[in-house]
């Protein structure tokens, strides 16, 4: 027979098959989310990333409810190793980021405006994002004094306590805090969905608004809550609107800029206080950034100079800058100023609401309202507790001898106290009291002393019990011990208000020095911007061969450049576009430097500061165009225009019109005339053809143009005309110039 196959074994979990093991099933993606997703977004908002009515992330309150634990409060640091392992009992989630919480919390970071722990060794900056803090090993904490506040009662039921993630221990779900911590120190957390973001305020002015609203639920905020209060201190650009939109809905956004001094002798700004969402290193990115773009041209040089006595960024300037307007167009530019969003999202009860500063004072109020309670009653049960057992002792004392009889005839231990309890009518707890009084305590004074004790007992009883009936006594109690936090550590504020009218948000036009320059340019299209000193020391100004200079002139810094070409274009740019240089060097190419088109020619420079006066273009055919150069002023920066002139004709030469300045058109037929600018009106239009100066014959073009000078004529009335269009004249052997007058000599 053939033998019979054994069937495989079905998998099996203990005695139980696994059924669909290894299928795949369908589900729908809402199912997925639902099930797997959501209990993943709950957890990170309430259990992680969103802070509590007392201030607190859960990450900060186990760090902190740790080193209470550690006796940290008092005495001397240890090492934050040490804290950083003793909080993984409570907080599961790795000893780094148990480290970073600490660092966040320490004075040595910068980062709260009253910090919770004490620190000493290297925390790193909040102000620098290079700036790392050393690690635990090195460094050393304990608990600032301000963070007994936290912890006050915390032993009298005023919060709960629930297990620890292993259940080995107990952990508070809040701190009892005695003042709102929640809006004296800032807290940014990032949820699923949801974020928070809360500002710092001033400590005494939150106890004055707190104190201000347990008296007067409708009282005005910004009579007592002034503004954020920012660690780094700055200027906050005051805005009563935008700020009571924060009092009230919790929502909107503060602008904050940084704080600088003039160093008059070193030619710098010192920048020492920073916006909160800045670091140095973006400020000074930027800077650079600016600088090396051509947005900003009076500063030489940026630094960090940040050191044990605080931050520093230094702004070295070009002379003639105005530190002020400078740093006027750097906050618009950089991150010297920014905007700070607030959005109150806070956990009430479990649930996220976002609140106003007003609403959150309130309901610290009344968080604070049932620490103080829960703490009288724990005082109250205490005391009625106390007050039972010394009314026990007072049945005892009315016969001490018969105590001391029922003690002497029990022959067993066990039965003095059921003996107590029968003999005079007290209960267990009484009488396990009066059995452990000591003999040398039956005395005439141990009595009179106990029932003055239970007769003070009894009115403190009845103190506690009034508090607990009476909220305006509750409330009374809350604002003492504000009044007591607010004299004990309030500080003055650090961060001061600027208050603008109406500020231009548009484009600033950018401030550049004025110091007086010499300006050189050549036949060959090479540019030199040399500074006075520098030239009386130079010597003779290197040159390409074959090349001179066409242009020399004396102007400022703050003038402006017309570059015209030999393609009736004009490239503008500005003096302060071009370093200083030195005669010893050939200077800027102007096509290269402002990009001229293949083969295109420089023809002739205009200098001007404020584009008054006109510009004469002389041309072959023998007209002359003025045009105002106005026509030339653009609102926008563009730095190329086209049809700069006319093109009918070949252009001869360019020079602005100055006044009593007449030129000298020399034609190809030997022919000379002296023109007077005034003799033509000017034309609007860039590209005018022209006025007719110069009759020219058959052939006939101007080949040259040059100034009239002293030296030019002997008889210059010759040349002169008093009507235009004229031929001039023709040239006698005198004025044919100092050449021939040479070779005749």
């Amino acid at each position: 027979m053939p033998k019979k196959t054994k069937e495989p074994k079905k998998p099996v979990l203990g005695d139980a098959y696994i059924k669909d093991a290894g299928l795949v099933v369908q589900q729908p993606i809402t199912e997925t989310l639902m099930e797997n997703y959501m209990p993943y977004a709950m957890s990170v908002i309430i259990s992680r990333a969103l802070p509590e009515i007392d201030g607190f992330k859960p990450a900060h309150r186990k760090l902190l409810y740790t080193m209470y634990q550690m006796g940290l409060l008092t005495g001397a640091r240890t090492k934050s190793a040490n804290v950083v392992g003793q909080t993984m009992r409570l907080n599961p989630h790795g000893d780094q980021t148990i480290y970073e919480t600490m660092v966040r919390l320490a004075r040595g970071n910068e980062a709260l405006l009253h910090p919770y722990v004490d620190s000493k060794g290297n925390f790193g900056k909040a102000y620098s994002r290079d700036m790392a803090y050393a690690a635990p090993r090195y460094t050393e904490v304990k608990l600032e004094k301000i963070a007994g506040e936290l912890f006050k009662d915390i032993g009298k039921d005023t919060v709960d306590f629930v297990p620890n993630y292993d259940n080995t221990m107990t952990e508070p779900t809040l701190f009892p805090a005695t003042f709102p911590s929640i809006l004296v120190n800032a807290n940014v957390g990032i949820a699923v969905s949801m974020a928070s973001s809360i500002c710092p305020f001033n400590l005494a002015e939150v106890c004055a608004s707190a104190v201000a609203l347990l008296k007067d639920p409708q009282a005005d905020l910004m009579e007592t809550l002034k503004g954020p209060d920012f660690p780094g201190g700055g200027f906050l650009l005051y805005n009563p609107d935008e700020l009571r939109k924060i009092y009230e809905t919790g929502r909107g956004s503060v602008r904050v800029r940084g704080r600088y001094q003039v160093d008059k002798s070193a030619n710098c700004i010192e920048i020492t206080e920073i916006p909160p969402t800045a670091t140095v290193e973006a400020i000074i990115d930027k800077i650079v950034d600016l600088v090396k773009t051509g947005k900003v041209r009076e500063i030489s040089d940026v630094r960090d100079e940040t050191d044990l006595s605080g931050l520093k960024i230094c702004i070295e300037l070009k002379r003639g800058t105005d530190p002020d307007k400078l740093m006027s167009r750097l906050f618009k530019l950089t991150p010297l100023e920014d905007a700070y969003s607030c959005n109150f999202n806070v956990l009430i009860d479990g649930t996220p609401r976002v609140l106003g500063a007003r609403e959150l004072l309130l309901e610290w109020a009344a968080f604070r309202q049932g620490c103080v309670a829960r703490r009288v009653k724990f005082d109250l049960k205490k005391a009625e507790d106390k007050l039972h057992l010394l009314q026990g002792l007072g049945k005892i004392l009315l016969d001490i001898d018969k105590a001391i009889r029922i003690v002497r005839e029990t022959e067993e231990e066990a039965e003095v106290v059921p003996n107590l309890m029968i003999g005079f009518g007290i209960d267990e707890a009484q009488a396990e009291y009066v059995a452990e009084i000591k003999l040398r305590h039956l005395n005439r004074q141990y009595i009179l002393d106990r029932l003055a004790e239970t007769q003070e007992l009894e009115r403190s009883i009845a103190d506690m019990k009034d508090i607990l009936e009476s909220p305006r006594r509750i409330n009374k109690i809350i604002i003492t011990e504000l009044q007591e936090v607010a004299k004990k550590y309030g500080q003055p504020r650090r961060t001061l208000f600027v208050y603008a009218d109406g500020e231009d948000d548009g484009e600033e036009e950018e401030e550049i020095p004025d110091y007086a320059v010499h300006l050189f340019v050549t036949n060959e299209g090479y540019f030199k911007k040399i500074l006075p000193q520098s030239l009386r020391m130079s010597g003779a100004q290197k040159l390409k061969e074959g090349d001179e200079v066409k242009l020399q002139a004396e102007t400022t810094n703050r003038a402006e450049l017309l570059f015209f070409t030999d393609r009736c274009q004009v490239y503008k740019a500005r003096v302060s576009d071009f370093t200083e240089t030195k005669a010893s060097v050939m200077g800027d190419y102007i096509p290269s430097k402002l990009g001229f088109d293949e083969g295109e020619r420089l023809t002739g420079t205009v200098v001007t500061t404020d584009y008054s006066g006109e510009v004469l273009f002389f041309f072959e055919n023998g007209k002359v165009s003025k045009v105002p150069l106005s026509a030339y002023e653009t609102k926008t920066n563009r730095r190329k225009l086209q049809k700069a002139y006319s093109d009918r004709s070949p252009l001869v030469e360019l020079a602005p019109a100055e006044e009593g300045r007449e030129f000298i058109l020399t034609s190809n037929q030997k022919r000379k005339l002296i023109f007077n600018p005034a003799m033509i009106a000017a034309k609007t239009t860039r590209d005018n053809q022209g006025v007719a100066v110069m009759t020219l014959k058959k052939n006939g073009f101007v080949e040259r143009v040059e100034p009239l000078t002293e030296q030019s004529f002997v008889s210059p009335h010759r040349y002169r005309t008093k009507t235009l269009p004229a031929a001039g004249a023709v040239v006698r052997e005198e004025d044919l110039g100092e050449q021939l007058k040479l070779e005749g000599e």
